[in-house]
């Protein structure tokens, strides 16, 4: 299996490569002698139901602002971005950038700055006042030694338990569990029934609960502990989450192939919980061209995760100016309209998340929107491991690593050791 990943990773690599050679230049002259738009190559991972929406939508705005340029859409199919993100190492290696790329901010953007791939945008922050507009606590994740290196377009929440009232009703479940242990009970409960209890997606996705898992099993200091330098991943009170996430994951179905066919399974009703993050908002309530077209509170509703409610575990989705980038004043056109208010909000409500900015239109965000809205301003911070806040990228690889190995053996001590020794080796 692996080595047909690898194998179709160097093909999309090659196809990658090919179209930046073709496409991103300087002005063409057409047979007539007459300039040819400037082509803007923006690379991503939106391709699925609601992401996909909502950059369309800042595309549209890019369009009618900037006439001289032609969007080319780079964005590369798979959750979370794993697979673009090694599509993108791949043309940053050949020198071969597009003229913007997204990434989360925090720590995931810390190997590119460090060997000298990105432009500092400060300028663009001094033109534009975003300092004046952008809460302080994201400017500070993503300057490094005062120094600002992305744009970024939302806020996200990564720990929300989505789940199916009526499958929750037919297990004899009061509504969403608040703790871990209420969790594990309630996943027994709907078992009995016959349905699925929780639905995982591909490998990422079992990252992104492990997050959840370890959030609500030792609470936020201690989590956001784990961070930090000469953090000790091996006391008791880890092996606990790690026993709590070893049981959870007992309850789950097949692994589908990535976060919307396992979203699906529970806004059809075919299984109980999900923990995802709010972009499965978007998929399951935008219509059916672009979403499940589901009706919240009925076919699917939402909580913290077990045991993290008053704490926002938060992620940032942002768009970066790699240095050689082929068309550089594409790339700061592309990202003004990424910082933009009109950007933010048109983007964001298709997408399932929250805006960056603080002066956004709020009466565009409605249902879970506003939710979030009222508990990013009034919760606790944690950071996430799987999007890109709290571990950088040869950190967070390695926790995946251990994560897939712990899917086939299940041994929790062994699990904690390479956690221990991903820690160690993290270079943060």
């Amino acid at each position: 299996m692996r080595r047909r990943w690898m194998a179709a990773v160097a093909v999309s690599v090659a196809g990658l490569l090919t179209l930046s050679a073709c496409g991103g230049g300087d002005k063409q002259e057409s047979g007539g002698g007459q300039a040819a738009q400037k082509k803007v190559e923006v690379f991503s991972w939106w391709t699925g139901p609601g992401e996909a929406d909502g950059l369309k939508a800042m595309r549209d705005i890019f369009a009618k602002q900037n006439p001289d340029f032609e969007f080319f859409d780079a964005a590369v199919a798979g959750g979370s971005g794993d697979q673009a993100r090694a599509l993108l190492s791949s043309k940053l290696q050949a020198n071969q950038p597009p003229d913007t790329f997204q990434g989360h901010a925090g720590a995931e953007l810390q190997g590119y700055i460090k060997s000298g791939k990105l432009e500092s945008v400060n300028f663009l922050y001094d033109e534009l006042k975003l300092k004046e507009v952008f809460p302080q606590q994201l400017i500070d994740q993503i300057s490094v030694q005062g120094q600002v290196y992305s744009v970024p377009v939302n806020i996200h929440r990564s720990n929300v338990l989505w789940f199916n009232p009526s499958v929750l009703k037919d297990a004899g479940v009061d509504g969403a569990p608040k703790t871990v242990e209420e969790f594990i009970t309630d996943l027994e409960k709907v078992k009995k029934t016959g349905k699925i209890p929780l639905s995982i997606g591909s490998q990422w996705t079992l990252v992104h609960l492990l997050e959840s898992v370890l959030l609500g099993s030792l609470g936020t200091d201690a989590y956001n502990a784990l961070w930090t330098a000469g953090a000790d991943w091996s006391n008791a009170n880890v092996t606990k989450a790690l026993e709590n996430f070893k049981t959870i994951l007992s309850y789950a179905g097949t692994p589908q192939d990535d976060w919307q066919p396992a979203a699906k399974q529970v806004a059809d009703g075919e299984a109980a919980f999900n923990i995802m993050g709010d972009w499965a908002y978007g998929y399951f309530h935008n219509p059916p061209q672009g979403g499940l077209g589901k009706e919240s509170h009925k076919d699917f509703d939402w909580a913290a995760s077990p045991g993290t409610d008053g704490t926002f575990m938060w992620l940032s989705d942002s768009f970066t100016l790699p240095k050689g980038a082929p068309n550089r004043d594409g790339a700061i056109a592309w990202l003004k309209v990424a910082a933009s208010k009109e950007g933010q909000d048109a983007f964001n409500p298709l997408k399932g998340s929250i805006p960056a900015r603080k002066d956004a239109d709020q009466s565009l965000y409605k249902d879970y929107l506003s939710w979030s809205l009222e508990q990013w301003s009034g919760s606790k911070l944690a950071g996430s491991i799987q999007h890109g806040v709290v571990a950088n990228d040869a950190w967070r690889t390695a926790i995946t690593d251990a994560v897939g190995l712990f899917q086939q053996d299940k041994d929790v001590a062994k699990f904690q050791q390479a956690l221990v020794a991903a820690a160690k080796n993290s270079g943060q």
